[in-house]
């Protein structure tokens, strides 16, 4: 394992140099947070749910870091999982990882939080399999046992899994009460705050559904990461991000994460009541195509493997990324030409040679070549969805240059629509959206995690992308590298997943780039929330 924490130290400081997220801090007058004890915080993000066995995404993920227990996390300022509710935790054989939990954790409703609770967390997480829940990165979890009150005994399917005690610290892993959440179904947001089912940092004290969110620490949290520097944090959602600006400036919150547009970014950076902090960011954006729905897709009446190729080979030849960078993003996003973003080890620009003009900009005759060669007709009628409310207002615009792009070719007619996240993300998993933007927010810095949950999907499976894309060859490759502990051997292998998936498409990478936040001049701790596994968490922040 030691090889694999030095590759995720060294890809971690190179990313912080080539994509930085940018933290801007707001001064408070009054508003919200206006106690040295407590702190407001705005963002646009949306929670879909509570339960950790429903959501995998970066808004409710927010929320399950504050309030939930894991048995691994990133302390601050550090890169690598230690033990946080256990005591210690190793493998015992090389198909067996066993944990020791620390005596005496409970949780905020009194409740024992024993093995038997963390037993039941994985094995439900692995018997509901939400398609919206992160079930996917416990791939190579074959069972669990709890032999006694603190230990746990992970087996294993594969020897050497190189990234198993970083995806227990991801969003497959925290710890829930038995006594409170279902064994087989998603348990509602109000079953789980009546329930007081927490044992992280905080416990919530009052819930409006994606309006406001009251925080106050756990004196029962015993992890890695200490206790809060502050003892209330109160989140406030905003349904539109202009609102959420004009509250930082007029010091109504003292934290706004995600999501201000690129132009907000830099006005508020002249404003001398608000300062901007850079950390490392990981964050990527992508078009998703379904391989039922979309042109040409399995389930379509003109159904025909070639031409659904064709058109995604076509879109990315038309799409100029660079464009989108800079019209849209001012720079703040760089191009991405592959799945694993650079600054990783085992990056690649796999799509670079491949697609447009071979150097990262758009071809549209090659483009017309390649549908012509499949006897695709055009304009080929492509419907693509976004969505603003989770991935930023920066979106409108970004997908509004992206249909024009297409249109211009000459070779799509684009119908372009947008939704709610709450409503989109139930969406996409139930084949609504022929082609559709998503946005990945890293679990863990390595590249395992921009390739197990997309393209892992063994034969009557389906990854987190529900895309119903299937290559064998990929499959085998992903499971190989992530039991492989031969540094140069398991980057080749990295490299290789990227080189396959490339020919296939299943998505095209567009941008990666920074997460973006505002907070108060009083707000220190700050810089701790963007370094460590690009977790941003409440905990760290405290009025000055």
């Amino acid at each position: 394992m030691r090889s694999a924490s030095t590759r995720t130290v060294r890809g971690i400081a190179l990313l912080a140099g080539t994509a930085a997220a940018a933290l801007v801090l707001a001064g408070c007058s009054g508003g919200g947070g206006s106690t040295g004890s407590a702190i407001t915080i705005g963002t646009t993000d949306k929670v879909t749910v509570l339960d950790p066995a429903g959501s995998y995404d970066n808004g409710s993920f927010a929320v399950m870091n504050q309030v939930f227990p894991f048995l691994m996390n990133t302390p601050y300022g550090s890169p690598d999982v230690e033990p946080d509710i256990a005591e210690k935790a190793e493998f015992t054989s090389p198909t067996e990882y066993t944990v020791t939990l620390k005596p005496g954790l409970k949780f905020a409703n009194g409740h024992d939080l024993t093995s038997s609770d963390v037993k039941f967390s994985f094995d439900r997480q692995l018997a509901i399999a939400d398609p919206n829940g992160p079930s996917s990165l416990l791939y190579n979890l074959d069972s669990v046992a709890a032999p006694d009150d603190t230990t746990v005994v992970f087996t294993l399917k594969t020897e050497n899994d190189q990234v198993f005690p970083q995806i227990l610290s991801s969003p497959a892993g925290p710890i829930v009460d038995e006594e409170v959440f279902a064994a087989d179904k998603v348990t509602s947001d109000k079953e789980i705050v009546d329930g007081k089912a927490f044992a992280g940092q905080y416990e919530i004290t009052s819930y409006d559904f994606n309006n406001l969110i009251a925080y106050k620490a756990y004196s029962g949290y015993k992890g890695v990461l200490g206790a809060p520097k502050t003892d209330v944090v109160n989140v406030k959602y905003y349904a539109d991000a202009s609102n959420l600006k004009l509250d930082i400036q007029e010091g109504n919150i003292d934290v706004a994460f995600r999501s201000l547009s690129a132009t907000d970014i830099s006005d508020l950076s002249t404003n001398d009541k608000v300062k901007v902090v850079n950390g490392p960011g990981g964050e990527i954006r992508y078009i998703v195509f379904n391989f039922d729905t979309q042109p040409y897709g399995a389930k379509t009446p003109e159904a025909d493997p070639a031409k659904a190729l064709a058109v995604r080979k076509a879109v990315a030849d038309v799409v100029d990324r660079q464009e989108i960078a800079t019209q849209v993003y001012k720079d703040t996003y760089t191009p991405l030409y592959s799945y694993v973003p650079q600054g990783l080890t085992g990056a690649t620009e796999s799509l670079k040679p491949l697609y447009g003009d071979g150097n990262g900009g758009a071809d549209v005759e090659k483009a017309k070549a390649d549908l012509t060669a499949a006897g695709v007709t055009v304009p080929v009628k492509l419907s693509l969805q976004y969505n603003t409310d989770h991935y930023g207002p920066g979106s409108s615009d970004e997908y509004a240059l992206i249909k024009d792009q297409l249109d211009s070719s000459g070779l799509f007619t684009v119908d372009l629509q947008s939704t709610e996240y709450v409503q989109y993300s139930k969406d996409r998993v139930a084949d609504a959206y022929p082609a559709y933007q998503l946005g990945w927010f890293p679990d863990y810095s390595d590249a395992d995690n921009y390739l197990t949950p997309f393209f892992l999907n063994p034969t009557g499976t389906e990854s987190f992308l529900q895309s119903h894309y299937q290559n064998p060859a990929v499959d085998s490759l992903v499971l190989e590298q992530g039991v492989t502990t031969d540094p140069a051997a398991r980057t080749a292998l990295i490299e290789k997943i990227q080189d396959t998936v490339a020919g296939d498409l299943p998505t095209i990478p567009l941008l990666q780039g920074a997460q973006v936040a505002v907070t108060g001049t009083t707000v220190t701790g700050t810089s701790e929330t963007l370094d460590a596994s690009f977790k941003f968490r409440y905990a760290a922040l405290a009025k000055g």
